[in-house]
């Protein structure tokens, strides 16, 4: 068994030319390594980095647990929700040790130190629409914009074989203690971005295979002239979009789940496809900056059975990070509740 991935990238360079696209190959300075002291996770998903206590965030929705990894003492530890599907894990502003989190079809308040097997308090304050369409929906993907105002999406059902009920599933934006339904009949809600100036949102409904965008107004949170900005399939990338970040340029970062890669696009011109990394592990599900400078980039990644295909520990679920990348993240961002 590998306990520890370190290699150079093999990175895919995207150039424009009168001919259309080609694609170069060289070698650069960015090294991938597979964190050992993370075990291998059923759906790694939702990373957050907290600026404050320089911590790595995350969830496994299959496990229903919440995890914490710490670099500067390579220290992982976990809690266990096991009441039903945990898709992410976001600090509260102002709390010490409170989170938010989804727990199915519910968003709840937890307390939890970081260190313990279990959270020490857990309080429920939302839950979306109760309607025979959407019973077996659940929470997916959430992040809070450039203020702090969350926003959350589900999915529909898992159906046999792995594949998730189309246009089931919504976008909500949480405002005091309400779920207000931004976006309907959505696949997979998934990856969330805003600009740096917050004047643009960028979205991904995974089984629309793009990456969207929306005009943004970070007072009132309102979204509009919704427009798409890259086209997976346009590019014949295998793989479906999943979870994704921005960095301090405005470029997207996006998982490409069972693709094995990460997607590194412009937010300026539409369709263009700079960079692609490849990841050891085919689930790839999201990505975030981080460390003391948000030079880092963590990968989570599942292993779960599609359509009877068996994938092995512990590349496939295991949590990854990205050095060397000449490239700066923007900070996640807490909760305001």
């Amino acid at each position: 068994m590998i306990h520890v991935s370190t290699f150079s990238i093999c990175l895919l360079i995207v150039v424009s030319s009168c001919n259309g696209l080609r694609i170069q190959s060289k070698k650069t300075m960015p090294t991938l390594e597979r964190l050992p002291s993370i075990p291998s996770n059923e759906l790694g998903e939702g990373p957050h980095w907290d600026v404050q206590c320089q911590s790595l965030f995350f969830v496994d929705i299959f496990g229903k647990s919440i995890h914490k990894y710490v670099p500067a003492t390579k220290r992982h530890t976990q809690a266990d929700i096991g009441i039903d599907f945990v898709s992410f894990i976001i600090p509260i502003s102002g709390y010490k040790d409170k989170f938010i989190i989804s727990i199915g079809r519910q968003l709840a308040v937890v307390t939890w130190n970081g260190e313990s097997k279990n959270v020490s308090n857990l309080e429920y304050i939302a839950k979306i629409e109760n309607n025979t369409e959407t019973l077996e929906n659940s929470f997916n993907d959430a992040k809070c914009d450039p203020v702090g105002r969350l926003w959350a999406g589900t999915m529909g059902e898992l159906l046999p074989g792995g594949d998730i009920a189309p246009e089931k599933g919504a976008l909500y934006r949480y405002d005091n203690g309400y779920l207000n339904m931004q976006v309907n009949k959505v696949g997979i809600s998934n990856g969330l971005a805003w600009r740096s100036d917050g004047k643009k949102m960028y979205y991904v409904d995974t089984q629309k295979e793009t990456v969207d965008q929306f005009d943004y107004d970070i007072i009132t949170g309102k979204i509009s002239n919704r427009k798409i900005l890259f086209t997976v399939r346009k590019h014949n990338i295998p793989g479906r979009p999943d979870g994704m970040t921005i960095d301090s340029d405005n470029n997207l970062w996006v998982a490409m789940f069972t693709g094995g890669r990460i997607l590194k696009i412009s937010t300026q011109k539409p369709e263009s496809l700079l960079q692609v990394y490849h990841i050891p592990a085919k689930q790839v599900t999201s990505v975030t900056f981080g460390g003391p400078k948000l030079q880092d980039l963590y990968v989570t990644t599942g292993k779960i059975s599609l359509h009877g295909e068996v994938l092995n520990p512990p590349e496939n679920g295991g949590t990854f990070r990205i050095t060397g990348l000449g490239i700066t993240g923007t900070p996640g961002v807490s909760v305001r509740l």
